[in-house]
Protein backbone atom coordinates (compact mmCIF):
# COMPACT_ATOMS: atom_id res chain seq x y z
CA UNK A 1 0.00 0.00 0.00
CA UNK A 2 1.39 3.90 -0.91
CA UNK A 3 2.83 5.51 1.62
CA UNK A 4 0.50 8.58 2.74
CA UNK A 5 3.08 11.54 3.10
CA UNK A 6 1.84 15.28 4.22
CA UNK A 7 4.51 17.60 3.98
CA UNK A 8 4.05 21.20 5.81
CA UNK A 9 6.04 24.06 4.76
CA UNK A 10 6.05 27.74 5.90
CA UNK A 11 7.10 28.12 1.75
CA UNK A 12 7.20 25.60 -1.40
CA UNK A 13 7.59 26.23 -4.76
CA UNK A 14 6.46 27.93 -7.24
CA UNK A 15 3.94 29.45 -4.65
CA UNK A 16 5.82 31.46 -2.24
CA UNK A 17 9.58 31.54 -1.44
CA UNK A 18 12.12 33.08 0.69
CA UNK A 19 14.92 30.10 0.13
CA UNK A 20 15.87 27.15 -0.35
CA UNK A 21 13.41 26.08 2.00
CA UNK A 22 10.56 26.33 -0.84
CA UNK A 23 12.89 24.29 -2.95
CA UNK A 24 13.65 21.58 -1.17
CA UNK A 25 9.86 20.96 -0.14
CA UNK A 26 7.94 21.55 -3.43
CA UNK A 27 10.91 19.36 -5.16
CA UNK A 28 10.90 16.69 -2.35
CA UNK A 29 6.77 16.80 -2.90
CA UNK A 30 7.09 15.67 -6.79
CA UNK A 31 9.98 13.25 -5.96
CA UNK A 32 8.09 11.16 -3.39
CA UNK A 33 4.85 11.01 -5.65
CA UNK A 34 6.76 9.64 -8.81
CA UNK A 35 8.37 6.90 -6.14
CA UNK A 36 4.70 6.22 -5.56
CA UNK A 37 3.94 7.95 -2.20
CA UNK A 38 0.27 9.75 -1.74
CA UNK A 39 1.24 13.15 -0.84
CA UNK A 40 -0.69 16.41 0.29
CA UNK A 41 1.67 19.81 0.83
CA UNK A 42 0.31 22.40 2.87
CA UNK A 43 1.25 25.82 3.35
CA UNK A 44 -0.05 29.40 4.39
CA UNK A 45 -2.21 31.08 1.82
CA UNK A 46 0.20 34.06 1.21
CA UNK A 47 -0.49 37.48 -0.83
CA UNK A 48 2.36 36.00 -2.48
CA UNK A 49 0.43 32.91 -3.96
CA UNK A 50 -2.47 34.70 -6.10
CA UNK A 51 -0.06 37.99 -6.73
CA UNK A 52 1.71 34.68 -9.12
CA UNK A 53 -1.62 33.84 -10.68
CA UNK A 54 -1.77 30.41 -9.31
CA UNK A 55 -4.78 29.05 -9.50
CA UNK A 56 -6.76 27.52 -6.77
CA UNK A 57 -10.15 26.57 -5.82
CA UNK A 58 -12.31 27.25 -2.53
CA UNK A 59 -13.15 23.46 -0.82
CA UNK A 60 -16.60 22.92 0.96
CA UNK A 61 -14.87 22.95 4.35
CA UNK A 62 -13.90 25.22 6.67
CA UNK A 63 -11.75 24.53 9.85
CA UNK A 64 -11.92 26.33 13.04
CA UNK A 65 -8.67 27.28 15.33
CA UNK A 66 -8.34 28.63 18.70
CA UNK A 67 -6.06 31.49 19.01
CA UNK A 68 -5.50 33.33 22.22
CA UNK A 69 -9.36 33.32 23.47
CA UNK A 70 -10.76 33.63 19.92
CA UNK A 71 -12.17 31.19 17.76
CA UNK A 72 -11.01 31.91 13.93
CA UNK A 73 -12.51 30.07 10.87
CA UNK A 74 -9.43 29.39 8.40
CA UNK A 75 -10.44 28.69 4.57
CA UNK A 76 -8.76 25.54 3.19
CA UNK A 77 -8.16 25.95 -0.58
CA UNK A 78 -6.69 23.35 -2.94
CA UNK A 79 -4.33 23.73 -6.15
CA UNK A 80 -2.78 20.88 -7.86
CA UNK A 81 0.44 21.32 -9.57
CA UNK A 82 1.86 20.57 -12.80
CA UNK A 83 2.83 17.25 -11.76
CA UNK A 84 -0.06 16.40 -10.18
CA UNK A 85 0.44 17.11 -6.33
CA UNK A 86 -2.09 18.46 -4.25
CA UNK A 87 -1.18 21.53 -2.47
CA UNK A 88 -3.65 22.57 0.25
CA UNK A 89 -3.58 26.70 1.28
CA UNK A 90 -4.67 27.59 4.45
CA UNK A 91 -6.58 31.20 4.41
CA UNK A 92 -6.56 33.82 6.90
CA UNK A 93 -5.92 36.98 5.14
CA UNK A 94 -5.23 39.15 8.18
CA UNK A 95 -2.30 36.91 8.75
CA UNK A 96 -1.11 35.92 5.49
CA UNK A 97 -2.07 38.24 2.64
CA UNK A 98 1.22 40.31 3.67
CA UNK A 99 3.92 41.71 1.39
CA UNK A 100 6.81 39.44 3.23
CA UNK A 101 6.78 36.08 4.48
CA UNK A 102 7.78 36.55 7.87
CA UNK A 103 9.74 39.49 8.22
CA UNK A 104 10.12 43.25 6.83
CA UNK A 105 14.14 44.43 6.54
CA UNK A 106 12.74 46.39 9.99
CA UNK A 107 12.57 42.92 11.48
CA UNK A 108 10.11 39.96 12.35
CA UNK A 109 6.35 40.33 11.97
CA UNK A 110 5.04 40.78 15.58
CA UNK A 111 2.23 38.38 15.75
CA UNK A 112 4.61 35.12 14.15
CA UNK A 113 3.84 33.06 17.24
CA UNK A 114 -0.10 33.34 16.32
CA UNK A 115 0.61 33.27 12.44
CA UNK A 116 2.40 30.02 12.75
CA UNK A 117 0.69 28.68 15.74
CA UNK A 118 -2.64 29.04 13.62
CA UNK A 119 -1.04 27.49 10.24
CA UNK A 120 0.49 24.44 12.33
CA UNK A 121 -2.76 23.57 13.94
CA UNK A 122 -5.16 24.49 10.82
CA UNK A 123 -3.01 21.32 9.10
CA UNK A 124 -3.68 19.10 11.78
CA UNK A 125 -7.37 20.29 12.11
CA UNK A 126 -7.57 20.06 8.04
CA UNK A 127 -6.40 16.68 7.99
CA UNK A 128 -9.36 15.89 10.35
CA UNK A 129 -11.79 17.55 8.45
CA UNK A 130 -10.35 16.39 4.94
CA UNK A 131 -11.00 12.24 6.45
CA UNK A 132 -7.53 12.16 5.85
CA UNK A 133 -5.11 10.41 8.20
CA UNK A 134 -1.59 10.24 6.82
CA UNK A 135 1.33 7.76 7.87
CA UNK A 136 3.93 10.95 8.11
CA UNK A 137 3.35 13.94 8.95
CA UNK A 138 6.92 15.27 7.50
CA UNK A 139 7.23 19.20 9.10
CA UNK A 140 9.81 22.09 8.38
CA UNK A 141 11.68 24.39 10.46
CA UNK A 142 10.43 26.39 13.53
CA UNK A 143 7.26 27.61 11.34
CA UNK A 144 5.79 23.73 11.85
CA UNK A 145 7.80 22.72 15.04
CA UNK A 146 4.27 22.78 16.76
CA UNK A 147 2.55 19.92 15.11
CA UNK A 148 4.65 17.43 16.41
CA UNK A 149 3.64 18.70 19.88
CA UNK A 150 0.15 18.59 18.67
CA UNK A 151 0.08 15.63 17.63
CA UNK A 152 1.29 14.41 20.57
CA UNK A 153 -0.79 15.93 22.87
CA UNK A 154 -4.03 17.58 21.75
CA UNK A 155 -4.84 15.60 19.09
CA UNK A 156 -2.86 11.93 20.08
CA UNK A 157 -6.22 10.38 19.96
CA UNK A 158 -7.02 10.81 16.03
CA UNK A 159 -3.52 10.16 14.95
CA UNK A 160 -2.53 7.36 17.30
CA UNK A 161 -0.81 5.36 13.82
CA UNK A 162 0.74 8.64 12.66
CA UNK A 163 4.36 9.63 12.69
CA UNK A 164 6.28 12.75 12.68
CA UNK A 165 9.41 14.20 11.15
CA UNK A 166 10.83 17.24 11.74
CA UNK A 167 13.45 18.28 9.23
CA UNK A 168 15.77 21.20 10.62
CA UNK A 169 16.96 23.68 7.53
CA UNK A 170 18.29 26.04 9.97
CA UNK A 171 18.95 26.03 13.35
CA UNK A 172 19.63 29.66 14.02
CA UNK A 173 15.73 30.18 13.47
CA UNK A 174 13.96 28.86 16.41
CA UNK A 175 10.70 31.15 16.68
CA UNK A 176 11.66 32.14 20.45
CA UNK A 177 8.76 33.91 21.83
CA UNK A 178 7.83 35.51 24.98
CA UNK A 179 6.80 32.61 28.28
CA UNK A 180 3.79 35.21 28.57
CA UNK A 181 2.44 34.18 25.24
CA UNK A 182 2.43 30.46 25.95
CA UNK A 183 -1.23 30.10 26.12
CA UNK A 184 -1.40 31.26 22.45
CA UNK A 185 -0.28 27.72 21.40
CA UNK A 186 -3.17 26.10 23.44
CA UNK A 187 -0.73 23.47 24.79
CA UNK A 188 -1.12 21.66 27.99
CA UNK A 189 0.58 23.53 30.73
CA UNK A 190 2.68 20.69 31.32
CA UNK A 191 4.79 20.79 28.23
CA UNK A 192 6.10 24.35 29.47
CA UNK A 193 8.94 22.67 30.95
CA UNK A 194 13.17 22.15 30.79
CA UNK A 195 12.04 18.77 28.76
CA UNK A 196 9.42 20.41 26.61
CA UNK A 197 8.94 23.82 24.54
CA UNK A 198 10.58 25.73 27.08
CA UNK A 199 13.75 27.30 26.44
CA UNK A 200 15.56 29.77 29.20
CA UNK A 201 12.61 31.41 29.94
CA UNK A 202 10.50 31.69 26.30
CA UNK A 203 9.12 29.42 24.33
CA UNK A 204 10.72 27.86 21.39
CA UNK A 205 8.76 26.58 18.57
CA UNK A 206 12.00 24.90 16.93
CA UNK A 207 12.51 22.80 19.98
CA UNK A 208 9.01 21.91 20.08
CA UNK A 209 9.64 20.02 16.96
CA UNK A 210 13.22 18.47 17.88
CA UNK A 211 11.14 17.24 21.26
CA UNK A 212 7.88 15.82 19.93
CA UNK A 213 8.55 14.32 16.63
CA UNK A 214 9.79 10.84 16.10
CA UNK A 215 12.62 11.40 14.34
CA UNK A 216 14.82 14.68 13.30
CA UNK A 217 16.36 15.12 10.27
CA UNK A 218 18.93 17.94 8.91
CA UNK A 219 19.95 18.86 5.55
CA UNK A 220 23.29 17.82 5.40
CA UNK A 221 25.43 15.07 6.93
CA UNK A 222 28.05 17.50 8.43
CA UNK A 223 25.24 19.95 9.72
CA UNK A 224 24.13 16.72 11.61
CA UNK A 225 26.92 16.57 13.54
CA UNK A 226 27.60 20.42 13.55
CA UNK A 227 24.63 20.63 15.54
CA UNK A 228 25.49 18.87 18.16
CA UNK A 229 28.00 21.20 19.21
CA UNK A 230 28.07 24.31 21.49
CA UNK A 231 29.82 26.27 18.35
CA UNK A 232 26.85 25.33 15.54
CA UNK A 233 24.16 24.32 18.06
CA UNK A 234 22.76 27.61 18.95
CA UNK A 235 21.71 26.40 22.96
CA UNK A 236 20.02 23.66 21.52
CA UNK A 237 23.09 21.23 21.07
CA UNK A 238 22.23 19.40 24.42
CA UNK A 239 18.67 19.04 23.20
CA UNK A 240 20.16 17.12 20.09
CA UNK A 241 22.62 15.00 21.92
CA UNK A 242 19.75 13.39 23.82
CA UNK A 243 18.16 12.92 20.79
CA UNK A 244 21.32 11.30 18.42
CA UNK A 245 19.93 8.12 17.86
CA UNK A 246 16.93 9.82 16.08
CA UNK A 247 18.61 12.41 14.37
CA UNK A 248 19.36 11.78 10.77
CA UNK A 249 21.69 14.08 8.05
CA UNK A 250 19.98 13.63 4.68
CA UNK A 251 21.51 16.39 1.70
CA UNK A 252 19.00 18.51 -0.12
CA UNK A 253 19.41 17.29 -3.24
CA UNK A 254 18.45 19.83 -6.56
CA UNK A 255 15.87 19.85 -9.41
CA UNK A 256 17.85 19.76 -12.32
CA UNK A 257 14.59 20.20 -14.29
CA UNK A 258 14.87 23.58 -13.33
CA UNK A 259 18.11 24.17 -12.70
CA UNK A 260 19.90 22.96 -15.94
CA UNK A 261 21.85 25.25 -18.28
CA UNK A 262 21.05 22.91 -21.12
CA UNK A 263 17.25 23.59 -21.04
CA UNK A 264 17.05 27.14 -18.65
CA UNK A 265 14.19 29.36 -20.28
CA UNK A 266 15.45 32.35 -18.06
CA UNK A 267 18.92 32.64 -19.46
CA UNK A 268 20.65 34.38 -22.92
CA UNK A 269 21.52 31.29 -24.50
CA UNK A 270 21.83 27.27 -23.66
CA UNK A 271 24.93 25.42 -23.12
CA UNK A 272 26.20 22.31 -22.11
CA UNK A 273 29.40 20.48 -20.65
CA UNK A 274 30.37 19.78 -24.55
CA UNK A 275 29.21 23.06 -25.53
CA UNK A 276 30.19 25.74 -23.56
CA UNK A 277 30.08 28.48 -25.68
CA UNK A 278 26.91 29.92 -24.50
CA UNK A 279 27.87 30.64 -21.38
CA UNK A 280 30.21 33.57 -22.87
CA UNK A 281 26.85 34.93 -24.23
CA UNK A 282 25.14 34.59 -20.43
CA UNK A 283 28.32 36.02 -19.16
CA UNK A 284 27.69 38.97 -21.48
CA UNK A 285 24.41 39.40 -20.86
CA UNK A 286 24.44 39.04 -17.05
CA UNK A 287 27.24 42.58 -17.56
CA UNK A 288 24.68 44.05 -19.41
CA UNK A 289 22.28 43.41 -16.96
CA UNK A 290 24.19 44.92 -14.09
CA UNK A 291 25.65 47.87 -16.43
CA UNK A 292 28.67 46.80 -15.99
CA UNK A 293 31.17 47.78 -18.22
CA UNK A 294 34.22 45.44 -17.57
CA UNK A 295 36.08 43.12 -20.14
CA UNK A 296 34.36 39.81 -20.62
CA UNK A 297 37.32 38.02 -20.19
CA UNK A 298 38.47 38.90 -16.79
CA UNK A 299 36.76 36.42 -13.72
CA UNK A 300 32.99 37.30 -13.22
CA UNK A 301 31.93 36.31 -9.23
CA UNK A 302 28.77 36.10 -7.86
CA UNK A 303 26.96 36.17 -4.70
CA UNK A 304 23.27 35.08 -4.68
CA UNK A 305 22.24 35.26 -0.78
CA UNK A 306 20.36 36.18 2.30
CA UNK A 307 21.94 39.42 3.89
CA UNK A 308 22.40 37.55 7.08
CA UNK A 309 25.43 37.67 9.35
CA UNK A 310 25.03 33.89 8.65
CA UNK A 311 26.17 34.42 5.16
CA UNK A 312 29.78 35.75 6.34
CA UNK A 313 29.44 39.30 4.99
CA UNK A 314 31.87 39.98 8.22
CA UNK A 315 34.28 38.85 6.24
CA UNK A 316 33.51 39.37 3.42
CA UNK A 317 33.15 43.15 3.78
CA UNK A 318 36.46 42.93 5.29
CA UNK A 319 37.49 41.49 2.42
CA UNK A 320 35.86 43.54 -0.17
CA UNK A 321 38.99 46.42 0.01
CA UNK A 322 41.70 43.51 -1.11
CA UNK A 323 39.42 42.09 -3.76
CA UNK A 324 38.25 45.21 -5.67
CA UNK A 325 42.66 45.38 -6.03
CA UNK A 326 42.64 42.13 -8.05
CA UNK A 327 41.69 41.75 -12.01
CA UNK A 328 38.11 40.46 -11.28
CA UNK A 329 34.19 42.24 -11.26
CA UNK A 330 31.34 41.03 -8.98
CA UNK A 331 27.73 40.78 -8.94
CA UNK A 332 25.40 40.43 -5.87
CA UNK A 333 22.04 39.76 -5.79
CA UNK A 334 19.74 39.45 -2.46
CA UNK A 335 18.06 40.38 0.31
CA UNK A 336 17.78 40.68 3.98
CA UNK A 337 19.32 42.55 7.14
CA UNK A 338 19.06 46.26 6.06
CA UNK A 339 22.43 46.37 7.58
CA UNK A 340 24.25 44.64 5.03
CA UNK A 341 21.80 46.05 2.19
CA UNK A 342 23.38 49.47 3.18
CA UNK A 343 26.97 48.51 3.39
CA UNK A 344 26.79 46.31 -0.37
CA UNK A 345 24.82 49.55 -1.80
CA UNK A 346 27.81 51.63 -0.43
CA UNK A 347 30.33 49.56 -1.68
CA UNK A 348 28.72 49.40 -4.90
CA UNK A 349 29.41 53.28 -4.84
CA UNK A 350 32.75 53.48 -4.27
CA UNK A 351 33.97 50.56 -6.60
CA UNK A 352 31.47 51.49 -9.42
CA UNK A 353 33.86 49.93 -12.29
CA UNK A 354 34.07 46.67 -10.54
CA UNK A 355 31.28 45.92 -8.43
CA UNK A 356 27.31 46.28 -8.93
CA UNK A 357 25.04 44.79 -6.53
CA UNK A 358 20.51 44.33 -7.05
CA UNK A 359 18.43 44.37 -3.46
CA UNK A 360 16.25 42.22 -4.84
CA UNK A 361 14.83 38.26 -4.88
CA UNK A 362 14.36 37.88 -8.40
CA UNK A 363 14.33 34.41 -10.04
CA UNK A 364 14.92 34.79 -13.07
CA UNK A 365 18.26 36.75 -12.33
CA UNK A 366 19.20 34.15 -10.30
CA UNK A 367 19.36 31.79 -13.12
CA UNK A 368 21.36 34.54 -15.64
CA UNK A 369 23.73 34.43 -12.20
CA UNK A 370 24.24 31.25 -12.24
CA UNK A 371 24.87 30.88 -16.20
CA UNK A 372 26.49 34.42 -16.49
CA UNK A 373 29.04 34.21 -13.92
CA UNK A 374 32.94 32.51 -13.86
CA UNK A 375 32.96 32.18 -9.28
CA UNK A 376 30.03 31.85 -6.99
CA UNK A 377 31.36 33.05 -3.54
CA UNK A 378 29.69 31.37 -0.70
CA UNK A 379 32.13 32.13 2.48
CA UNK A 380 29.48 31.61 5.35
CA UNK A 381 30.23 31.25 8.67
CA UNK A 382 27.96 28.15 9.03
CA UNK A 383 25.43 26.59 6.46
CA UNK A 384 23.48 23.44 6.90
CA UNK A 385 23.01 22.78 3.25
CA UNK A 386 23.30 25.40 0.70
CA UNK A 387 21.56 24.87 -2.80
CA UNK A 388 23.15 27.85 -4.90
CA UNK A 389 26.69 25.89 -4.87
CA UNK A 390 25.06 22.55 -6.24
CA UNK A 391 23.37 24.37 -9.22
CA UNK A 392 26.56 26.25 -9.87
CA UNK A 393 28.52 23.03 -10.67
CA UNK A 394 25.96 22.26 -13.19
CA UNK A 395 26.20 25.67 -14.91
CA UNK A 396 29.73 25.40 -14.91
CA UNK A 397 29.88 28.36 -12.31
CA UNK A 398 32.71 26.98 -9.81
CA UNK A 399 32.05 27.53 -5.93
CA UNK A 400 34.46 29.02 -3.84
CA UNK A 401 33.20 28.00 -0.34
CA UNK A 402 34.02 28.24 3.32
CA UNK A 403 34.08 24.18 4.41
CA UNK A 404 31.08 24.28 6.47
CA UNK A 405 27.70 22.11 6.40
CA UNK A 406 26.75 21.10 3.25
CA UNK A 407 29.60 23.31 1.51
CA UNK A 408 31.87 20.65 2.85
CA UNK A 409 29.52 17.85 2.16
CA UNK A 410 29.45 18.93 -1.09
CA UNK A 411 32.40 20.86 -2.73
CA UNK A 412 35.72 19.15 -2.87
CA UNK A 413 38.95 21.76 -3.34
CA UNK A 414 40.76 21.90 -6.69
CA UNK A 415 43.78 21.10 -4.74
CA UNK A 416 42.26 17.45 -3.77
CA UNK A 417 41.54 14.48 -6.37
CA UNK A 418 38.47 15.38 -8.55
CA UNK A 419 38.43 18.69 -6.98
CA UNK A 420 34.90 20.65 -8.12
CA UNK A 421 35.78 24.25 -6.63
CA UNK A 422 37.28 26.00 -3.92
CA UNK A 423 37.34 25.86 -0.55
CA UNK A 424 38.78 27.56 2.56
CA UNK A 425 38.57 26.08 6.61
CA UNK A 426 39.64 29.37 8.88
CA UNK A 427 36.84 31.98 9.20
CA UNK A 428 38.97 35.02 8.08
CA UNK A 429 39.01 37.78 5.59
CA UNK A 430 42.50 36.58 4.85
CA UNK A 431 41.88 32.92 4.21
CA UNK A 432 38.97 34.17 1.45
CA UNK A 433 40.90 36.21 -0.03
CA UNK A 434 43.98 33.90 -0.47
CA UNK A 435 41.41 31.73 -2.33
CA UNK A 436 40.17 33.82 -4.60
CA UNK A 437 43.33 34.39 -5.59
CA UNK A 438 44.35 31.00 -6.27
CA UNK A 439 41.05 30.61 -8.04
CA UNK A 440 41.90 33.53 -10.48
CA UNK A 441 45.12 31.77 -11.01
CA UNK A 442 43.18 28.61 -12.01
CA UNK A 443 41.11 31.03 -14.43
CA UNK A 444 43.72 32.46 -16.02
CA UNK A 445 45.30 28.68 -17.51
CA UNK A 446 42.06 27.69 -19.64
CA UNK A 447 43.20 23.95 -20.16
CA UNK A 448 43.14 23.54 -16.61
CA UNK A 449 39.77 25.84 -16.13
CA UNK A 450 37.87 24.32 -18.86
CA UNK A 451 38.54 20.79 -17.46
CA UNK A 452 37.53 22.24 -13.69
CA UNK A 453 34.44 23.41 -15.57
CA UNK A 454 33.51 20.11 -17.28
CA UNK A 455 34.04 17.78 -13.93
CA UNK A 456 31.98 19.98 -12.02
CA UNK A 457 29.04 20.02 -14.74
CA UNK A 458 28.97 16.14 -14.51
CA UNK A 459 28.45 16.13 -10.36
CA UNK A 460 24.92 14.77 -10.05
CA UNK A 461 22.85 15.96 -6.68
CA UNK A 462 19.58 14.98 -7.99
CA UNK A 463 16.96 14.27 -5.41
CA UNK A 464 16.30 10.42 -5.87
CA UNK A 465 19.39 9.22 -4.06
CA UNK A 466 17.96 12.05 -1.18
CA UNK A 467 14.26 10.90 -1.51
CA UNK A 468 15.03 7.14 -0.98
CA UNK A 469 16.57 8.14 2.11
CA UNK A 470 13.74 10.11 3.62
CA UNK A 471 11.11 7.31 2.46
CA UNK A 472 13.67 5.08 4.48
CA UNK A 473 13.41 7.38 7.30
CA UNK A 474 9.32 7.56 6.70
CA UNK A 475 9.38 3.78 7.63
CA UNK A 476 12.02 3.79 10.26
CA UNK A 477 9.69 6.86 11.97
CA UNK A 478 6.15 4.76 11.37
CA UNK A 479 8.18 1.76 13.18
CA UNK A 480 8.82 3.60 15.98
CA UNK A 481 5.36 5.33 16.32
CA UNK A 482 3.77 1.92 15.91
CA UNK A 483 5.92 -0.07 18.29
CA UNK A 484 7.40 -1.86 15.72
CA UNK A 485 10.92 -0.77 16.04
CA UNK A 486 13.24 0.52 19.27
CA UNK A 487 15.61 3.86 19.03
CA UNK A 488 18.39 1.53 19.52
CA UNK A 489 17.83 -0.43 16.17
CA UNK A 490 17.10 3.26 13.84
CA UNK A 491 20.91 3.31 12.90
CA UNK A 492 21.42 -0.26 12.00
CA UNK A 493 18.24 -0.31 9.90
Amino acid sequence: MAMKVVIASSEVTPFAKTGGLADVTGTLSHVLKNMGCQVMVFLPYYREVWQKGISTEKLDVDVTVPIDRRILTVGIYRSVTPGGVSVYLLKRDEYYDRTCLYATPEGDYFDNLERFTLFSRAVVEALMALKAIPDIIHCNDWQTGLIPAYIQSLYAPHFKKTATVFTIHNIAYQGLFPATLFDITGLPAEMYNMEGIEFWGKINLLKAGIVYSDVVTTVSETYSKEIQTPEYGYGLEGVLRKRKDRLFGVLNGVDYSQWNPQTDRYIKANYSEKDLSGKAICKKDLLKEYHLDVNPSIPLIGIISRFAEQKGFDILSSSMEELMKLELAMVVLGTGERRYQTLFEELARRYPDKLSVKIAFDEALAHKLEAGCDFLLMPSRYEPCGLNQIYSLRYGTIPIVRATGGLDDTIRDYSEKNGNGFKFREYSPQALVEKVKEAISVYKNKKKWRTLQKRAMREDFSWHQSARKYLSIYRLAVGLKRGELSSAELHKN
